[in-house]
């Protein structure tokens, strides 16, 4: 579908920076950011749903955690999906908190984290964060048109890198407190109703 990205994809990170890498934003880098969101906005719904298609195009693989589109071979028909529609609105509402919170680090973390974790619920594995991204990346491109450039694209790709590692982090940490709860069921006898 003609976007050319590099750097975010995880068969690309090695090409630019890893998650690791990633530094906080710049105060530049934010203000380009929430500019380019005022104009993404106006287009909230179609970025959403062409974000997923191309997603289930360049990863077909990713259609397995969505138990509605799994058997959906023609791809054109999501573009009229009221279900893809609703779940591209939510992740579109969760760049749009986080596009306000650039400001406000720690309470973007939570979120992250927070998301990262009722994935974990989903069975929606960390490997797919950073696909999203750069689907993202390449949706928003023709909206902003002559407003995108390189600089704009490394602060989007730098947005979404650190997203990921935060999303990575909760999935991770609600893993092992799963692990953990079953662990320590398995070490205690169940107490079982007898007659006094």
């Amino acid at each position: 579908m003609g976007c050319a990205i590099s750097g975010l994809a995880p068969k690309t990170l090695g090409e630019t920076k890893t998650e690791e890498d990633v530094a906080h934003l710049n105060e530049k880098q934010i203000q380009m950011i929430k500019e380019s969101w005022k104009v993404i906005q106006e287009d909230i719904a179609k970025v959403g749903i062409i974000m997923f298609v191309r997603l289930f195009e360049t990863h077909p693989e990713c259609k397995d955690v969505f138990f509605l589109f799994r058997d959906v071979e023609d791809l054109e028909m999501l573009r009229t999906s009221r279900e893809l529609r609703s779940h591209g609105l939510r992740v579109m509402s969760f760049i749009e908190k986080s596009v306000a919170r650039l400001d406000q680090l720690e309470r973007l973390d939570v979120l992250a984290v927070e998301l990262g974790m009722s994935h974990y619920h989903y069975n929606a594995p960390p490997k797919y964060y950073s696909y999203v991204g750069a689907e993202f990346i390449c949706a928003v491109q023709p909206i902003l048109k002559e407003r995108w450039t390189p600089e704009l694209e490394e602060a989007w790709k730098t947005l979404f890198l650190y997203l990921s590692r935060l999303m990575k982090q909760g999935y991770q940490e609600e893993t092992s407190r799963h692990h953990h709860e079953a662990a320590s069921r398995k070490e205690r006898p169940e107490k079982r109703n007898t007659p006094r």
